[in-house]
């Protein structure tokens, strides 16, 4: 049997769950179609996603039809959990993005499209809730044209549009206006297949031109449109029929090399870890030893039982074959975005939407709860790791990364609810970043009169192209440190960074090491040596901050904020009352363009400003102005600089900071 793992996407209340009840109610899963307003669907299955009636986390349900068995990842439309999206995107071999026929495209909607077309995943639109009041077609069809992608085509009719009666009609094979709009939309993208539409041969066959629809729909280059209404279920079954006869299945040698992608992390009941996988080669048995995670810092676990997707359940199972999505037990240390088996085979996680800019500060409203409170903020990470914990080494200051104060809200819910944990969030801030300005070197001495450590290490910091992140070089010989000490100052630099000069994460730079050298203890006995080190890993562990901020200081930073690209749709009349706030918020029109009786505005504006102008838009506008923002880019800080707490020892401040590490200073010497 042939597999499908499919994504649902869509912006928040389109109806993407409904419509995944809808799917698999038509395929005989369940018995009847379950309601996010009641809280009974069947992905939506955490108690937060019941009460607030939102997706939170993806969720993965199965069913069969026609020979083939699509694995379903129902996904959040929250621009908050956008992570949750992001993480899904790379182990899909199709999606249906629903759009409301009653909203329209709308901001998410946009957002989520762009990432599909920029990753060439094949993509079928489903226009949902034609049976409301104020469903659109035409002008409907014509914003998905123009906001989505100009390669669209209708695949049926609707009737009673509007209405609880509205009914799909597909467009037969003998529609000679839809068969030529067909033969069209294909002739743009197959240049055979437009020579021949040149040469006059446009009464192609139906069967043909279904044929050419699903081999380019299926590489991505048109998206069928289809209608229905997931409460009633018209146009469920034109639906499925397109999910199983355009989309392409999964591919993958099931006896080849192990390759697999970690999606998800969930906790069981006994707090056990699963690991949610999709297997792109080879086979997963169970009692299996995996190797998971970098190459340079893989871990090694036993697979203790093996659940698989699939005939409409979620069942134990005793292996996982390539193209198949599974859950894996016995994993302990394996984590969201972790490859399984060959490291090599499967591309490392891409960033797909732009990063969290906001965070905030986290505390236990009992002090006795701290020790709970970063327990379980731990395991949050593991299961979404763009929450970015952050903490110093007594956990006296939290903090995490977050895309919105929805986020915020349903986090401190789930600490109150799962763990027990009442937590107070502080004011949500910007998170802002620094960037090196120059290069800056520095380095300690094994022995030296101020180095407490027995160690060498020399780093050199400089900058690096933006979006680069952090690189780490040697400079010095290969296998003139052990393994292990090297691995510490790899791990310590990119933990150090995290707070800069004034204590924002650093990226955008290159951190070579230059010198490098350790302690070993030699004894002859009995004509031999003893090579057995004094250094440790530690002491590489806690020299490198002392090191690498010292060269950081020389090299300098810039602190930058971020940007994003606003999208704004408001009404002519209001144009000249909304370009003075624009103005106050630091906002940069690019573009206006009118349209009737409604402008569009474009350009960019600051992080920081954007809830601002969300609170004044509504009274700006009467209620008609909408705001789309997608992140730009970060730039340099004008005025005065932000400055972010530190955490944790401070190697910015040496004495302190060995203070703190090692309990005294050598010498006694102040620091410089």
């Amino acid at each position: 049997m042939r597999v499908l793992n499919l994504g649902i996407l869509a912006h928040i209340d389109a109806g993407k769950t409904s419509l995944t009840e809808r799917l698999l109610y038509a395929a005989g899963v369940i018995d009847a179609v379950g309601s996010v307003d009641k809280g009974d669907t069947r992905t939506d299955s955490l108690a937060l996603e019941r009460q607030r009636g939102i997706t939170i986390k993806a969720a993965v349900a199965s069913f069969d039809v026609d020979g083939t068995t699509v694995n379903l990842i129902d996904t959040p439309g929250h621009p908050d959990f956008i992570a949750e999206v992001e993480r899904v995107l790379d182990v899909l071999d199709g999606v249906v993005l629903v759009v409301s026929a009653v909203e329209g495209v709308q901001a998410q909607t946009r957002v989520l499209m762009r990432a599909l077309r920029r990753l060439r995943i094949p993509t079928l639109v489903f226009v949902n809730k034609v049976d409301r009041r104020g469903a659109r077609y035409t002008t409907l069809l014509d914003g998905i044209a123009d906001k989505l992608s100009a390669s669209v085509l209708s695949m049926a009719r609707v009737d009673g549009l509007g209405t609880r009666e509205a009914r799909v009609v597909p467009h037969a094979g003998d529609d000679a206006v839809f068969t030529s709009a067909l033969a069209d939309l294909l002739a743009d993208h197959d240049d055979a297949f437009l020579a021949a539409y040149l040469d006059g041969e446009k009464d192609f066959p139906h069967p043909l031109l279904r044929d050419e629809l699903a081999r380019q729909t299926r590489n991505a280059l048109v998206h069928p449109v289809f209608w229905g209404s997931a409460i009633t279920g018209a146009g469920t079954a034109e639906l499925l029929t397109g999910i199983t006869e355009l989309l392409p299945s999964a591919r993958g040698d099931a006896d080849g090399p192990l390759s697999g992608t970690v999606f998800k992390i969930e906790r069981g009941p006994a707090g056990e870890k699963i690991a949610y996988v999709r297997v792109f080669s080879g086979t997963v048995r169970l009692r299996d030893r995996l190797r998971y995670g970098p190459a340079d810092s893989a871990g090694e676990g036993k697979v203790t039982a093996v659940g698989v997707f699939g005939q409409g359940r979620d069942l134990p199972g005793e292996s996982i074959r390539a193209g198949q999505i599974g859950r894996l037990w016995g994993l302990g240390g394996i984590r969201v975005g972790d490859t399984i088996g060959d490291p090599d085979a499967v591309s490392a996680p891409r960033r797909h939407f732009a990063p969290p800019t906001l965070e905030t500060v986290v505390t236990p409203r009992r002090a006795a709860d701290r020790g709970r409170l970063h327990s379980a903020l731990t395991q949050l990470a593991e299961q979404d790791p763009l929450i970015d914990l952050h903490q110093d080494e007594l956990g006296h200051r939290m903090s995490l990364s977050l895309y919105g104060e929805v986020q915020k809200e349903v986090i401190q819910a789930t600490l109150a609810e799962d763990f027990g944990v009442e937590a107070v969030f502080h004011e949500t801030t910007t998170r802002h970043i620094e960037r090196p300005v120059g290069t800056g070197t520095a380095a300690e001495i094994l022995h030296g009169d101020s180095n407490p450590f027995l160690a060498t290490v020399g780093l050199r910091i400089e900058p690096a192209p933006v979006g680069s992140g952090v690189g780490f070089l040697r400079e010095v010989e290969l296998g003139s440190l052990p393994a292990a000490f090297m691995k510490a100052v790899e791990e310590t630099v990119h933990l150090t960074l995290q707070q800069g000069l004034r204590g924002w994460q650093v990226t955008d730079c290159t951190v070579t090491m230059t010198h490098s050298g350790y302690a070993a203890r030699q004894s002859h006995s009995h004509g031999t040596f003893d090579k057995s080190m004094s250094s440790t890993a530690g002491d590489f562990r806690n020299l490198t901050p002392l090191v690498l901020m010292n060269a950081l200081e020389q090299a300098g930073t810039q602190v930058c904020e971020p940007v994003l690209r606003f999208h704004l749709d408001i009404p002519t009349d209001t144009y000249r009352a909304v370009l003075p706030v624009l103005s106050r918020l630091r906002a940069v029109p690019r573009t206006s363009t009118a349209r009737g009786s409604s402008s569009v505005v474009e350009g960019e504006i600051p992080a920081a400003s954007v809830h601002a102008l969300e609170r004044q838009l509504p009274a700006l506008t009467s209620g008609e102005g909408v705001l789309e923002c997608v992140f730009a880019h970060y730039r340099e800080v004008r005025g005065d600089i932000p400055v972010r707490p530190r955490s944790g020892p401070d190697p910015l401040h040496r004495k302190n900071y060995l203070l703190q590490v090692v309990r005294r200073v050598p010498g006694d010497r102040e620091d410089a």
